[in-house]
Protein backbone atom coordinates (compact mmCIF):
# COMPACT_ATOMS: atom_id res chain seq x y z
CA UNK A 1 0.00 0.00 0.00
CA UNK A 2 1.14 3.40 -0.78
CA UNK A 3 0.10 6.84 -0.93
CA UNK A 4 1.25 9.32 -4.27
CA UNK A 5 -0.35 11.96 -6.70
CA UNK A 6 -0.97 9.80 -9.88
CA UNK A 7 1.41 11.04 -12.50
CA UNK A 8 -0.92 11.88 -15.41
CA UNK A 9 1.55 9.42 -17.71
CA UNK A 10 0.58 6.71 -15.59
CA UNK A 11 -2.94 7.81 -15.37
CA UNK A 12 -3.20 7.43 -19.54
CA UNK A 13 -1.87 3.76 -19.01
CA UNK A 14 -4.00 2.70 -16.33
CA UNK A 15 -7.34 3.83 -18.89
CA UNK A 16 -5.70 3.22 -22.12
CA UNK A 17 -9.13 1.21 -23.09
CA UNK A 18 -11.38 4.36 -21.81
CA UNK A 19 -10.01 6.89 -24.11
CA UNK A 20 -11.90 7.43 -26.98
CA UNK A 21 -14.71 8.05 -24.59
CA UNK A 22 -16.07 11.35 -24.05
CA UNK A 23 -15.49 11.19 -20.19
CA UNK A 24 -11.59 9.92 -20.40
CA UNK A 25 -10.77 13.82 -20.53
CA UNK A 26 -12.42 14.50 -16.69
CA UNK A 27 -10.94 11.35 -15.63
CA UNK A 28 -7.93 11.92 -16.35
CA UNK A 29 -8.30 15.33 -14.33
CA UNK A 30 -10.49 13.95 -11.11
CA UNK A 31 -7.73 11.10 -10.59
CA UNK A 32 -4.57 13.81 -10.92
CA UNK A 33 -6.46 16.24 -8.68
CA UNK A 34 -5.05 14.81 -5.71
CA UNK A 35 -3.25 11.93 -3.93
CA UNK A 36 -4.45 8.43 -4.02
CA UNK A 37 -3.58 5.00 -2.31
CA UNK A 38 -2.74 2.10 -4.37
CA UNK A 39 -3.15 -1.12 -2.81
CA UNK A 40 -2.03 -4.91 -3.29
CA UNK A 41 -4.95 -7.84 -2.30
CA UNK A 42 -4.01 -11.50 -2.45
CA UNK A 43 -5.73 -14.28 -1.35
CA UNK A 44 -8.44 -16.83 -2.32
CA UNK A 45 -10.97 -15.21 -4.97
CA UNK A 46 -9.61 -12.16 -4.16
CA UNK A 47 -11.26 -10.55 -7.32
CA UNK A 48 -14.28 -11.54 -6.94
CA UNK A 49 -14.28 -10.86 -3.20
CA UNK A 50 -12.95 -7.74 -3.79
CA UNK A 51 -15.53 -6.43 -6.35
CA UNK A 52 -18.32 -7.96 -4.00
CA UNK A 53 -16.72 -5.64 -1.14
CA UNK A 54 -16.23 -2.66 -3.52
CA UNK A 55 -19.72 -2.86 -4.74
CA UNK A 56 -21.42 -1.86 -7.92
CA UNK A 57 -19.28 0.82 -10.25
CA UNK A 58 -22.27 3.08 -10.64
CA UNK A 59 -22.62 4.28 -6.89
CA UNK A 60 -26.63 4.54 -7.14
CA UNK A 61 -26.62 0.75 -8.15
CA UNK A 62 -24.24 -0.17 -5.40
CA UNK A 63 -25.65 -2.17 -2.14
CA UNK A 64 -25.43 -0.54 0.96
CA UNK A 65 -22.83 -1.94 3.33
CA UNK A 66 -20.40 -2.02 0.10
CA UNK A 67 -17.38 0.89 -0.34
CA UNK A 68 -18.78 2.59 -3.31
CA UNK A 69 -22.52 2.02 -1.67
CA UNK A 70 -21.33 3.59 1.61
CA UNK A 71 -18.87 6.59 0.19
CA UNK A 72 -19.52 7.29 -3.60
CA UNK A 73 -21.81 10.26 -4.82
CA UNK A 74 -21.92 9.75 -8.07
CA UNK A 75 -20.14 7.41 -11.16
CA UNK A 76 -17.67 10.20 -12.00
CA UNK A 77 -16.34 10.90 -8.43
CA UNK A 78 -15.94 6.66 -7.88
CA UNK A 79 -13.88 6.19 -4.76
CA UNK A 80 -11.97 3.13 -5.46
CA UNK A 81 -10.90 0.94 -8.27
CA UNK A 82 -10.62 -2.57 -8.29
CA UNK A 83 -9.27 -4.92 -10.63
CA UNK A 84 -11.50 -7.06 -13.08
CA UNK A 85 -9.14 -10.26 -13.16
CA UNK A 86 -6.06 -11.84 -12.22
CA UNK A 87 -4.74 -10.41 -15.90
CA UNK A 88 -5.69 -7.05 -14.89
CA UNK A 89 -4.32 -6.85 -11.25
CA UNK A 90 -1.21 -7.87 -12.93
CA UNK A 91 -0.82 -5.63 -15.43
CA UNK A 92 -2.07 -2.86 -12.82
CA UNK A 93 0.51 -4.19 -10.19
CA UNK A 94 3.13 -3.56 -12.67
CA UNK A 95 2.00 -0.11 -13.81
CA UNK A 96 1.85 1.57 -9.98
CA UNK A 97 4.52 -0.66 -8.03
CA UNK A 98 8.35 -1.12 -8.70
CA UNK A 99 8.92 -4.83 -7.58
CA UNK A 100 10.72 -3.98 -4.36
CA UNK A 101 7.80 -1.77 -3.38
CA UNK A 102 6.13 -5.66 -3.20
CA UNK A 103 6.49 -7.14 -0.06
CA UNK A 104 6.08 -11.69 -0.36
CA UNK A 105 4.44 -12.64 3.41
CA UNK A 106 2.70 -15.64 4.50
CA UNK A 107 1.46 -15.80 7.99
CA UNK A 108 2.77 -18.73 9.48
CA UNK A 109 1.47 -17.96 13.05
CA UNK A 110 -0.79 -19.76 14.87
CA UNK A 111 -4.60 -19.86 13.41
CA UNK A 112 -7.58 -19.41 14.82
CA UNK A 113 -10.98 -21.34 14.71
CA UNK A 114 -12.42 -19.29 12.43
CA UNK A 115 -10.02 -20.16 9.32
CA UNK A 116 -9.46 -23.64 8.50
CA UNK A 117 -6.35 -25.26 7.22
Amino acid sequence: MKMLQAPETVLAEHYHDLRRKPFYPALISYMSSGPMVAMVWEGPNVVCTSRAMIGHTDSAEAAPGTIRGDFSFHISRNVIHASDSVEGAQREIQLWFQSNELVDWADEGPRSSLYTA
